[in-house]
């Protein structure tokens, strides 16, 4: 089992160093490989997807990603900003389906900015299309506007597209994941005004079709929103575009306490996946030590389970990081009266303590 290991930016280096350490004393014949990737790989070799590191992904069974970006960058070619190469690393392994659990542990209950009755027990999976919709969509760019109510005036442009067989195989995936859940999919759409969603709205509806097991039903994005925040029990499986997904999947994660606890998958049609933090790079905090690991290790126990059939580890870790909780050890950001806090490395000590 081969694992890419790419930390990039910020505080990655440091959480990845503690996936790592906890997938190592699983002992299981895993040959992992270290490449720089983001600002780093830009610093170093003058672009943030070097073609050595995409090798590296393209070879391995599932790679662990850090997070990439610092505000440094930001004035770079937009092709070279280090954001770039999660798209790029997205776009050549064919990544179309990214899985964002949002589960509000019993132990942080109260961390979450909800009322502890609208979130215990939350456990909803987020499903988002990874390949298509506005973020890829051509034409785009900027020119000046030969019509519309300023013509003559700067104006840019983004294209928001979707294909038949894009939208099939991501409303696939979501329901076959859901018939190993509680059995309902709902769809986010905002059919009523896109063009681009009234085809996502119609093939979800027929491909719901093959699974009558299953429950479907359909959401305006803006409805999906309010009801993350005011209902959020209510889901189950949410599938939606690029767009969409990225804004309530991180939303979603708010529900739960903090982000520096949700992990996330990006496969592909062969498993293969790339797992990483729904968080970032947190520039700020970086080198300090407080950062939250468990995130990424969550990340490391979704990698043994979806890409290395590795189930029972991935149970392990899972295990672990909740006899961790109950111990009351907590990094500063879900740190709360009546707990203990530590820092990124006292986190994936506890994790490798309690892996027995």
């Amino acid at each position: 089992m081969k694992i890419a290991v790419l930390p990039g930016d910020g505080i990655g280096t440091e959480i990845v160093e503690q996936a790592v350490r906890v997938l190592k004393a699983l002992d299981l014949p895993f040959e992992m490989e270290t490449a720089l990737v983001g600002g780093a790989a830009y610093d170093a070799h003058g672009h943030p997807l070097p073609e050595a590191t995409l090798k590296l992904a393209k070879e391995a069974d599932a790679v662990l990603f850090g997070a990439v970006g610092d505000w440094k960058y930001d004035t770079l070619d937009r092709p070279l900003r280090p954001e770039q190469a999660i798209l790029g690393l997205r776009k050549n392994l064919g990544l179309f389906a990214n899985f964002r659990p949002a589960i509000c542990y019993e132990q942080l209950v109260g961390a979450s900015s909800l009322k502890p009755e609208l979130v215990a027990g939350l456990d909803i999976l987020i499903i988002r299309e990874l390949t298509g919709d506005i973020y890829f969509g051509q034409p785009r760019g900027r020119r000046v506007s030969p019509d519309g109510h300023f013509p003559g005036a700067e104006e840019a442009f983004d294209t928001m597209r979707y294909t038949r067989p894009e939208i099939e195989r991501i409303a696939r995936v979501a329901f076959e994941a859901a018939r190993k859940r509680n059995k309902r999919v709902t769809s986010v759409d905002k059919a009523n005004v896109l063009e681009t969603f009234q085809l996502w709205k119609d093939v979800v509806t027929e491909i719901g079709k093959e699974y009558p097991d299953v429950e479907l039903d359909h959401m305006y994005v803006d409805n999906a929103a309010m009801q993350l925040v005011k209902a959020p029990k209510k889901f189950d499986v949410v599938v939606t575009g690029n767009m969409f997904g990225d804004i309530l999947s991180d939303a979603a994660a708010m529900l739960t306490g903090s982000i520096g606890m949700l992990p996330s998958a990006s496969l592909n049609s062969s498993n293969q996946g790339l797992y990483e933090p729904s968080h970032g790079s947190a520039p700020d905090i970086a080198g300090k030590g407080v950062a939250n690991p468990l995130a990424t290790i969550l990340s490391a126990a979704m990698m043994l389970r979806f890409s290395l059939n590795q189930a029972a580890a991935a149970d392990r870790i899972e295990a672990a990081v909740q006899k961790v909780l109950a111990q009351g050890l907590r990094t500063p950001d879900i740190h709360s009266e009546g707990t203990t806090k530590v820092g990124t490395r006292e986190m994936g000590d506890a994790v490798l303590k309690a892996l027995g």
